[in-house]
């Protein structure tokens, strides 16, 4: 990476996340591709981003849209060829943009070649390469373990009258990452992406590979952090490189051993408290729970605090599994702007690195097909089924889809008003958002009030002001159910950032210590605001970040 971007300045990047297949087609067959992808890095650069993590682009059958890999080097040809991947890592990075390759090594497809090969026989050399168990005594699977797709995640193997393990989709095998081998190839295939130039890696459920099986443990297994300590002496380690792990298992406690510089495992992790808050308890993502701020906060602070010294936090309010940030958290009608502009200054004003998802930047929406048949995603499709043949009503299961649903964040790109957004110039693979003559990337480059330039903004703010990379975090007004506020110092400066997280108007009372300190506004989504008196009203959605210097 460049020296801007090294290992000893990464903190104050902004990772912007594309989903290629629905970014942009570049030769109209209705899917998203590295072509695409290219054409629009003078609009990343634009915003001002410096790391783009790519979501998968290896060859593959497609089963779970790319996350289900058949080839670790060599590119699916729906996105394109590896000459166009080398090609995007040189453009990319002549603009100061680094590549985050999405890898997915917990399992792979069942086409490939491994696997393959380790079905053919139980004498295959490769047959250790995954999780095999015989059956129970009753014939039936090994043991009651789930695939979060639905069903057992067990499949029998009829040939050998074996099972194997799949957390996932029945065409995602486990690998075992108990085998050395495994590791030794996992490696090997890494440095070489790394050494094509990419800038590092975002490592698909990587809590998962110490799973412990035959405990019915699968994530935060014995050896996990084993495993992640020899990936690190064996690849990344030793270059410039920045690695974020998904852990949907970590507790602020985990994310310590895998962030701490001194363990030398991983850069940060995506942990994912704040998101399941939306989720019921015992029927998850599929039931819908209102948003709760107080909740909100006290998980926000609790990572804040926890990772304030040693370790770091992922920023983030959405990606190519989660709903759009602003249905999720603000309001994509009558304040879709001002509450967009709100969400990003209350993540861009954190300690930790801000994580952009395609389509945020111009305050994207979900989308609500009225009909199942219109949804693409494999989870969905599978626990709509599911869940319907158990007897859950078809409202509920498509008003969980509309709220929760994976393919919200994956309807095209919105890049104008003409016929399919701008996207393509063929028939999409999954329909666009109705939305689009509206909400779209040329109507925000055209209005200098848009939610984009109040991204670019802030993106630009963070490389200027060390304040917002490394200034200690606080909580204010910690009790207020509805104002989302903080204090972030550093030396003789201190930041103040006050959010409302309603569509109401709202009278703040001003701790005494902050009236009248005369400051500088950073950024507001409203009238700027230079001093605070004894009350503060309040916008509904209003945002801001007041600087104070201290002689």
């Amino acid at each position: 990476m460049s020296d801007t971007h090294s290992a000893r300045g990464w903190k104050d990047a902004v990772v912007y996340q594309v989903y290629p297949r629905s970014f942009m087609d570049s030769n109209g067959d209705g899917t998203g591709d590295l072509g695409g992808i290219i054409s629009k890095l003078d609009y990343l650069q634009q915003l001002g981003i410096n790391l783009l993590w790519l979501s998968p682009v290896y060859r593959s059958p497609m089963d779970d849209n790319g996350y289900d890999i058949s080839d670790y080097e060599d590119i699916a040809e729906i996105f394109g060829s590896m000459a166009d991947m080398e090609r995007l890592i040189t453009e990319a990075k002549a603009r100061d943009i680094h590549i985050l390759m999405d890898l997915v090594v917990n399992h792979t497809s069942d086409e490939h070649p491994w696997f393959v090969d380790a079905i053919s026989s139980t004498n295959s050399t490769y047959r250790d390469f995954y999780v095999w168990r015989k059956p129970a005594t009753d014939g039936g699977p090994p043991n009651n373990l789930r695939s979060n797709f639905g069903g057992s995640a067990w499949t029998l193997d009829k040939p050998s009258g074996e099972y194997y393990l799949h957390q996932f989709s029945t065409r995602q095998p486990d690998l075992n990452w108990d085998n050395p081998r495994v590791r030794d190839e996992v490696h090997a295939m890494m440095n070489r992406w790394l050494d094509k130039g990419i800038g590092g890696f975002r490592m698909d459920v990587i809590d998962l590979i110490g799973k412990e099986v035959d405990q019915q443990i699968m994530a935060n297994g014995k050896n996990l952090h084993l495993y992640l300590q020899q990936m690190n002496r064996a690849t990344f380690g030793k270059r410039n490189s920045i690695t974020v792990g998904e852990t949907w298992s970590a507790t602020p406690e985990d994310a310590l051993l895998y962030s701490a510089e001194e363990r030398k495992e991983l850069t940060m992790v995506f942990q994912f408290e704040h998101i399941k808050l939306f989720w019921d308890p015992h029927q998850g993502k599929w039931c819908n729970q209102p948003f709760d701020l107080l909740r909100f906060k006290a998980v926000i602070n609790k990572w804040q605090t926890a990772l304030a010294h040693r370790g770091w936090n992922s920023l983030f309010w959405s990606n190519h599994d989660l709903p759009r940030a602003v249905s999720k958290f603000g309001d994509d009608g009558q304040y879709r702007v001002v509450s967009a502009k709100m969400l990003a200054t209350a993540l861009h004003c954190l300690k930790g690195t801000p994580y952009i998802y395609q389509g945020e930047e111009i305050g994207m929406t979900n989308v609500h097909f009225a009909h199942i048949e219109d949804y693409r995603d494999i989870e969905s499709l599978n626990l709509y089924q599911e869940r319907i043949a158990e007897g859950v009503s078809h409202a509920q299961m498509i008003g969980g889809i509309h709220a929760n649903g994976r393919d919200n964040a994956r309807t095209p790109m919105q890049w104008d008003s003409s016929a399919n957004a701008g996207f393509t110039d063929g028939q999409p693979w999954i329909a666009l958002n109705p939305n689009y003559e509206q909400v779209n990337v040329a109507a925000a480059l055209a209005d200098p009030n848009s939610v984009f330039y109040h991204y670019q903004q802030l993106i630009a703010l963070r490389k200027q002001l060390p304040l917002l990379v490394h200034g200690d975090f606080q909580q204010v007004f910690a009790e207020h159910t509805k104002v989302f506020a903080w204090l972030r110092t550093l030396e003789k400066q201190t930041l103040l950032v006050i959010n409302n997280f309603t569509r109401e108007h709202l009278t703040l009372d001003v701790p005494k210590n902050l009236q009248s300190l005369q400051g500088r506004c950073l950024i507001s989504n409203c009238a700027p605001r230079e001093q605070l008196d004894a009350q503060l009203e309040l916008q509904p959605y209003e945002s801001f970040a007041i600087i104070f210097e201290r002689s």
